[in-house]
């Protein structure tokens, strides 16, 4: 996967859709549309955002005005994610959708599998491929683990594991993944689910508009 895959053209295609999405998400839109032949041109955010979630509404929207009249159509590559609402008002203003679901982890697992996952162990703290890929920077020094390493039991004393949504799994990320695991001092529970659940939503976001 190569960053030019979600880098924003310099020319836009006016046939295509374009896509804001989440940077947690921007590669994997980018593979997925690529792989069912779907025309769209990603145009990631900052995955920090996410660290802020009362700025992706606005965010988005901002980016929305620009695209809008640029492309066929503008779609949103996020779930509600945090903003309590806030997305789906910008959506309804605009004339967008976006992703189905709370969060990201909807997306890639399924909503109901998701609720299962969290029935069965409430204290469940969810990693995707990004997040395990980024952990150190993500996560450690985002909430500054790396300088406050007590600060560990304040923010995860109530989780009582880790459960990886393993879409693309590498001998590579699974290290990763227990490295980070073993920073938090939690066990770590592997769920393979692939491709499938973001390329079902982005065929709903999508068609009939770029399918």
């Amino acid at each position: 996967m190569t960053d030019s895959l979600i880098s924003s053209p310099s020319r836009p295609d006016p046939s295509a859709v374009a896509v804001i999405a989440c940077g947690a998400l921007a590669q994997d839109v980018a593979r997925v549309a690529a792989n069912h032949g779907w025309s769209v041109d990603v145009h990631p955010l900052p995955p920090l955002l996410h660290n802020h979630p009362h700025r992706i509404a606005p965010e988005v929207a901002r980016l929305a005005r620009v695209l809008r009249g640029q492309y066929r159509a503008v779609a949103v590559a996020y779930a509600d994610c945090g903003s309590y609402g806030a997305l789906d008002e910008v959506c309804a203003e605009l004339g967008l959708r976006r992703l189905g679901g709370e969060h990201c982890y909807d997306v890639y697992a399924g909503q109901s599998r998701m609720r299962e996952l969290l029935e069965r162990e409430p204290g469940t703290y969810v990693l995707t491929d990004f997040l395990v890929r980024t952990f150190a920077r993500t996560i450690i020094a985002e909430l500054g683990l790396d300088r406050f390493p007590d600060l560990r039991d304040d923010y995860f004393r109530h989780y009582r594991r880790v459960v990886w949504l393993s879409q693309h799994p590498t001998p590579e990320l699974a290290k990763r993944a227990q490295a980070a695991t073993d920073v938090l001092r939690l066990p770590l529970t592997v769920v393979h689910v692939g491709d499938d659940g973001l390329a079902r939503e982005l065929r709903t976001l999508l068609c009939p508009a770029a399918a």
